[in-house]
């Protein structure tokens, strides 16, 4: 199990191996430079003394200090290179993770969802998601700024007095210990901290969304009293977590330090000449720096260790979500029967249905669409059809197979308006001309009325317009972005039999390569269908309106209520007058 998490994550770091292969040799050369620092110090220090002694003069000090100047540019150049490419691998990591999320939570089933507030999920899985990439970010980084440059000081350290270097390493180690230690109070501290935050998301979305239902029945203030505890709560465990994460970073520092007191009591001897090597003031000023380096980089490398462990927490809990069940085209291909003409779009076989708990809404419904087909789908109340049209969209779970060759475009029995113009609500941020998209539904003339014209802002929902405005704004956008499958749930319920004759002209035209399912109670348009999908009480007929008028008593008895002194014949086809 653990390999595979492994594996699962080295796929997020394929796509940037160039990336790191440069953070890698910018790394190297940076860190290695760094021990430039304590050398150069050193040397000035020496140069001071001999200076004052007579030894040196000022531009010795003037040209040590240039050349100091050039290689410290040179190094810090490559920490640039190293850190803007440590972030951009971050940064790829972090996009292809959320895509991953996305792209996982959009497909998974509406059961899946409902299991867990939705807002609070999303709100902790992109906080993971972030938590982890930041882990990876941190232990990219000083992997070089901390494992590399504190070999290079140790090495040096040991060169000078290894004795010594002993002695003053003891420190360090106990601030591994500490933090190693605090590892598990850390991260319940940062898990306790994202529940918080997904509590508070809930509460909001619920205040806002209710906020008029609650009023109407006298719940307001007790809404009101939840949504303060929930601040409360994500308010103090924001305190815990930034306390566990940053107020022991100066006590590691403390602690890493306190080697210094050996240095200045040995390395003193040093000098001095009866200690146990043989020192000028360079080397007691390089040593001595060399190690405050050393014990700051201790530091951090002690709170790496606790990032690193809430990016492994964080890794756990996301992983689920970005693992795809899906099964891959090839294999839903392959389990579709050989009988079935690879010229369909749409293949639907023995598909059955059922709610948790209750017997099947319908069963049994296989029928084959290829590109033109334009299927009627109705039945009477509650008969199943606004279900059986988001089956397609992989919302619900059911028996049997349906294979869709291309992309699917939804209208749902709800506009779904967003809050904005009329042509941002139609083009979704698409270029084009919006206008084109309100005359195929027939409501330009009206739109031109409007103070604002095309830019009017239509409110939350387009709470500032009819249901029939809102229905064929809705309609407008998914003509407008169709795809290979439209699903189409009652789109001329708010509108008259004549704006519903020419948008369905309309319809027909622009749809030649796509399949449409159409939903309707209404069924005027019904002979014009390729197809007919009656549904009522569990059973499912598919046939023709020919067909059906003859042999199913209902759906007769329905169309002629609804026609009946309001048809001619035209073409062969009955028309409503």
């Amino acid at each position: 199990m653990k390999n595979h998490k492994n594996i699962q994550l080295l796929v997020y770091l394929k796509p940037v191996k160039t990336i790191l292969a440069i953070v890698t040799i910018s790394g190297i050369i940076y860190n290695l430079g760094m021990t430039a620092g304590p050398w150069f110090e050193g040397m000035l220090a020496q140069y001071l003394c001999d200076i004052i002694n007579g030894s040196k003069n000022f531009w010795d000090m003037v040209n040590l200090a240039v050349i100091y100047v050039a290689v410290i540019l040179l190094v810090q150049a490559m920490r640039y290179v190293k850190r803007l490419y440590v972030r951009k691998f971050a940064n790829h990591i972090n996009r292809d993770m959320k895509e991953n999320l996305y792209h996982n939570m959009v497909f998974k089933s509406k059961s899946e969802l409902e299991k867990e507030d939705v807002g609070s999920l999303m709100t902790k899985a992109i906080a993971d998601v972030d938590a982890c990439v930041e882990g990876i970010r941190k232990f990219t980084t000083e992997v070089f700024d901390t494992g590399v440059v504190m070999i290079a000081y140790f090495v040096m350290l040991i060169s000078y007095d290894w004795r010594l270097t002993i002695i003053s390493m003891i420190f360090p180690p106990i601030a591994y210990y500490i933090a190693n230690r605090l590892k598990k109070a850390v991260a319940h501290s940062a898990k306790e901290y994202k529940e918080s935050a997904g509590r508070l998301n809930g509460a909001t979305y619920d205040r806002i969304g209710n906020a008029l239902t609650y009023r109407i029945y006298g719940n307001e203030s007790m809404r009101d009293s939840i949504y303060e505890e929930c601040l409360s709560d994500y308010e103090v465990n924001a305190v815990k977590a930034n306390i566990w994460e940053n107020v022991m970073q100066p006590i590691y520092l403390v602690i890493s330090m306190a080697g210094c007191i050996c240095i200045l009591w040995f390395g003193g001897k040093n000098v001095l000449g009866h200690g146990w090597t043989q020192w000028d003031i360079a080397a007691f000023v390089t040593y001595l720096s060399c190690f405050t380096k050393l014990a700051s980089k201790s530091s951090k490398a002690a709170k790496l260790f606790n990032s690193v462990q809430k990016a492994s927490v964080s890794w756990k809990r996301i992983q689920p979500l970005l693992e795809s069940n899906n099964t891959t085209k090839n294999e839903y291909q392959n389990s579709i029967p050989q009988k079935m003409s690879n010229q369909n779009i749409v293949v639907v076989d023995n598909v059955s249905f059922h709610y948790e708990g209750s017997k099947n809404l319908f069963s049994n419904v296989s029928f084959l669409a290829k590109a033109g087909d334009m299927i009627g789908i109705t039945g009477p109340v509650a008969c199943g059809k606004t279900t059986l049209g988001k089956l397609f969209l992989g919302e619900l779970e059911h028996d049997g197979i349906i294979n869709i060759d291309g992309n699917v475009t939804y209208m749902g029995h709800e506009s779904e308006l967003i809050s904005g113009t009329i042509e941002e609500n139609i083009l979704l941020g698409d270029n084009g001309d919006a206008w084109k998209a309100l005359s195929w539904v027939q409501m330009d003339e009206e739109v031109k009325q409007l103070p604002n014209g095309i830019h009017t802002r239509i409110g939350n929902g387009g709470i500032t317009l009819s249901g029939g405005q809102q229905a064929r704004i809705a309609l407008a956008r998914t003509l407008w972005h169709r795809k290979e499958v439209l699903i189409l749930d009652d789109p001329f319920s708010a509108v008259d039999i004549h704006t519903e004759r020419k948008i369905f002209e309309v319809l027909k035209e622009l749809t030649k390569n796509s399949v449409v399912l159409l939903f309707s109670h209404r069924l005027s348009l019904f002979p014009q269908m390729t197809q007919i999908i009656w549904m009522a009480n569990g059973t499912v007929t598919v046939s023709n309106h020919e067909r059906l008028l003859k042999e199913n008593e209902q759906y007769a008895s329905l169309y002629q209520t609804q026609t009946k002194g309001n048809t001619s014949v035209k073409g062969g086809v009955e028309y409503e007058k």
